[in-house]
């Protein structure tokens, strides 16, 4: 390698002139040393997108950022975007390769996938001109001179790495210029559409910092790359303006230039710098040394003599660059740093042996306990859970449920509607009685829709064993003295005065039949709220899907176990009911077998034949013993069976997953549902290597 050619990948400048490179050496040191803690595999470094419109002077100040020896030929002015990425590296060289676009044909992708130029020594202008003449014809890309058969414009990607010991860690991009009018017989409005698309999906990348290039002669409300930038990056923290060709500035606007690069007006976070670039005669000329040239401008021209020397010219740039990318290193070290934590924490403790994976399973029984103790007393203030998964707030979902349980046998369970008493309802029991209006009574409901008996969806897990929805329709209005009346006459036997205690069993049977529906449809919605307060828990607290799936795996039989308990106490409350209501008021000393005696009712009747007196101290007898029955087995359905079974009683679905379930554990149980699999632990072990990397780098920067 020639001597020219290492010192111009040292950061000499073309055409002979000399400067630093874009990091100084302290700053140089630590990326380095950085870079050896491997925090590059880490930390993503941002990207340099130089954007402007065409004839902006943007790839002028690309080679002056980049000090690569761009081509001068018109023709090949940016077609693609180009990626430039320095690498500090012991070897010095160039390779460049060009990636195919995502829509490429697999033959244009095979095609440009095997061009390539790898281990070049240098790279001057000549030899850069020649490899860029290369790439288009590879891009099947259309000359100056040619017709529109093939297209101006790629999405392939020209990259470009540099490496070497005294290069930067660094990505450069640059797409081509925005432009607003066609050529003809070059670019095509689609063409315009084409490059905005590329140039803003570019500029939207949060990586990106925007090295926005704008004429300084020209008007700023005009510049419709300002505003592309503006629409992706609206506070401007990843915007830094550059203004180019203050030579040209007319005589008396300068001060708007030096308002705009003081901050005084349209300002950025990242604010903004100002070039003077080399014009077209200076270019061709060999002897131009760009940094003396732009030195000399800024410190003889007025008003551009007293700007703040930051600001101005292609090495301040450079600086501020450097400065950039150094607030970005130790922007996103913490931010890093504690992301690996919470994901290493997420992990939970290590879980390699029996009772690493007992003590794991443990915390989470007890957190469980923890949850169900604070659910079960409406203590919701004191942990978050219950504001992230409101499923949690047991107590409260259930006190709601049981006040729609009583409302709904209140007011739906009976068959019939019941009568206060009348004496013009009878004329001859013996008879039907005549169909009529009858006002609603304080038992039956106004006539609405049906009752739908569930409210909650169906968990999966639990629905072999529970109800389903039934629509119940509402209590007959006007038919209940007519069906006691044919029920009585139907059953008749040889009592005196009384009536066989069957009957008032066989009514209650009919009357309170929707009983059942209501009642199922109640426990298997606490089922169904209960179940879903142990799979959300575990959702909400077991980040390891491996974990969670486990431990639902291992509590499914007892939990379904305990649900069927409910099921059956349910059931058995129902049958009872039919025993209980003969009982209580009937006598067995007769000799026509179990009876209800008249002196049993309270009320007198007159004006009535006897069948008449017993068809109504029927519908008495079973209106009060409904009540009673309806509001008693509302209380127990409630009491035992809902929360003594499945909430708050010694063997309920909550109390089954605890620290003793665990301790019972087998090895073999542990380790399938807790212990970490292969993935799990590279996981873990990945982590750990970049919390220690990091952590050392961090100690670098401070």
């Amino acid at each position: 390698m020639s001597k020219e050619t290492k010192q111009s990948l040292r950061g000499r400048k073309p055409n002979g002139a000399t400067g630093g490179t874009l990091a100084d050496p302290a700053m140089l040191d630590k990326i380095d040393r950085l870079f050896a803690c491997n925090v590059g595999d880490y930390i993503f470094l941002p990207q340099i997108v130089v954007v402007g419109d065409q004839s902006s002077g943007k790839s002028s100040v690309l080679e002056g950022v980049t000090n690569l020896p761009f081509p001068r030929d018109s023709g090949l002015c940016t077609r693609f975007a180009t990626q430039i990425t320095f690498r500090r590296s012991p070897l010095t060289g160039i390779t460049i390769s060009i990636i195919p676009a995502k829509n490429s044909t697999s033959e244009h992708a095979n095609q440009v996938r095997e061009w390539a130029k790898r281990d070049l020594d240098g790279l001057d202008q000549k030899a850069f001109t020649h490899i860029m003449l290369e790439v288009h014809t590879v891009m099947g890309l259309s000359k100056q001179d040619n017709s529109m058969s093939s297209p101006t414009f790629s999405d392939d990607v020209l990259c470009i790495e540099v490496c070497g010991p005294d290069q930067e860690h660094l990505s450069v991009i640059d797409v081509p210029g925005i432009f607003r009018q066609r050529t003809q017989g070059l670019t095509s409005t689609a063409d315009m559409s084409m490059v905005k698309s590329m140039v803003r999906a570019y500029m939207a990348n949060p990586r990106s910092v925007m090295l926005t290039v704008i004429p300084a002669n020209v008007d700023l409300a005009t510049q419709e790359i300002l505003e592309m930038a503006e629409e992706v990056d609206p506070d401007g923290q990843r915007t830094l303006g550059v203004l180019t060709k203050p030579d040209l500035v007319d005589k008396g606007a300068e001060q708007a230039v030096v308002d705009l690069v003081e901050g005084r007006r349209h300002q950025l976070a990242l604010g903004w710098s100002l070039v003077r670039n080399p014009g077209q005669q200076q270019l061709t000329d060999p002897a131009t040394n760009r940094q003396a040239l732009e030195q000399e401008f800024f410190s003889r021209e007025s008003p551009w003599d007293s700007l703040n020397k930051e600001k101005v010219g292609i090495p301040a740039l450079q600086v501020r660059l450097q400065e950039i990318l150094a607030e970005h290193i130790r922007r996103e070290f913490p931010k890093k740093l504690r992301d690996c934590k919470a994901l290493l924490v997420d992990l939970g403790a290590k879980r390699d042996t029996p009772t690493d994976q007992s003590k794991y399973l443990i915390d989470i029984a007890t957190r469980f306990q923890e949850t169900v103790t604070s659910a079960l007393n409406s203590h919701y203030s004191g942990n978050d859970i219950f504001d992230q998964q409101p499923s949690l707030r047991l107590v409260t979902t259930l006190v709601a449920r049981n006040e729609t349980f009583s409302n709904s046998v209140q007011t739906w369970g009976n068959t019939y509607c019941f009568k206060e008493p009348n004496l013009h309802d009878f004329g001859s029991m013996l008879e039907p009685p005549p169909v009529e209006e009858e006002p609603y009574d304080a038992e039956c409901p106004p006539p609405v829709s049906v009752l739908d008996t569930r409210l909650h969806k169906t968990h999966d897990d639990v629905r072999d064993i529970v109800r389903e929805n039934e629509m119940l329709s509402l209590p007959r209005n006007n038919d209940v003295l007519k069906w006691l009346t044919t029920v009585y006459r139907d059953s008749r036997g040889l009592e005196l005065g009384t009536f066989n205690s069957s009957l008032l069993a066989l009514t209650m049977k009919e009357q309170s039949k929707k009983w059942d529906s209501i009642a199922f449809g109640y426990i298997s919605e606490v089922v169904t709220v209960t179940h879903t307060f142990v799979t959300d828990f575990l959702c909400h607290t077991c980040s390891d899907e491996r974990v969670r799936t486990g431990l639902a795996s291992i509590l499914m039989d007892g939990l379904l176990e305990r649900y069927r308990k409910a099921f059956a106490h349910v059931e058995f409350i129902l049958q009872e009911r039919m025993q209980k209501a003969m009982l209580a008021i009937s006598i067995d000393n007769c000799k026509h077998g179990a009876v209800v005696p008249l002196r049993a009712i309270t009320q007198t009747h007159y004006h009535m034949s006897n069948a008449e007196h017993i068809v109504q101290d029927l519908h008495d007898i079973l209106q009060s013993y409904y009540k009673v029955a309806r509001k008693r087995i509302v209380d127990v359905i409630c009491m035992q069976a809902a929360d003594y079974y499945l909430i708050s009683g010694p063997d309920t679905p909550l109390k089954l997953f605890s620290p003793v379930f665990v301790g019972a554990m087998t090895p073999e149980q542990l380790d399938e549902v807790s212990g970490e699999d292969a993935r799990q632990k590279r996981r873990r072990k990945q982590l750990q290597k970049e919390i220690e990397d990091l952590e050392r780098g961090r100690k670098i920067l401070t």
